[in-house]
């Protein structure tokens, strides 16, 4: 049975490792290796949303539910990032800067496909978008190497791909765009 309080503390124990990031993976790995158990203790998922489980400027852990059909444009974090999925999918492209080219232009460079029981650690400068391929919600816990909410970081635009401050209160606000597909289905 998952725990929520006691994963916390491993984690805080964990980032306290000198391979802080693969000491979480480790955690997050044996917390998704038991889909329902998760799904228990942090509810099923029905709507889009971020649910803050813990956050300090050293560690922050959430439960991240995607819409159905929600992307999130190319975007770093500046940290370390560990995704472990409890249900669903999460499709993701990673990207990376061209070269020799001003704006802070980025192409892809690869993808990646998550479903339930995965686990994928992201290193700090890492950049993806994140798209949810399903009808449904996907559900998964989010270990990040620092403060989330308040470490600059950027953010792609999706028809030119440049390089702008990545704005949360609208990435927040696309969790909510996303639920009215829920609602109207």
């Amino acid at each position: 049975m998952f725990k929520i309080e006691p994963f916390i503390e491993d984690c805080k124990l964990a980032i306290r490792e000198s391979d802080s990031h693969i000491a979480v993976k480790e955690l997050v790995d044996r917390a998704v290796s038991d889909p329902a158990a998760l799904m228990e203790a942090l509810g099923e998922p029905s709507r889009g949303g971020v649910d803050q489980l813990y956050v300090s400027e050293g560690l922050t852990i959430l439960n991240l539910v995607w819409a159905p059909r929600m992307t999130l444009r190319p975007h770093n974090h500046n940290m370390w990032a560990v995704i472990g999925l409890y249900t669903g999918r999460e499709d993701n492209i990673f990207w990376r800067r061209v070269k020799g080219v001003d704006g802070g232009l980025v192409e892809a460079a690869g993808a990646a496909s998550l479903g339930a029981g995965e686990v994928s650690p992201l290193g700090k400068d890492i950049v993806h978008s994140v798209t949810n391929p399903l009808d449904r919600c996907t559900g998964a816990l989010h270990v990040y190497g620092g403060q989330f909410f308040t470490t600059p970081r950027s953010e792609w635009t999706p028809e030119t791909l440049l390089e702008q401050p990545y704005d949360i209160e609208k990435n927040m606000a696309l969790f909510e765009e996303a639920n009215r597909y829920i609602n109207a289905a």
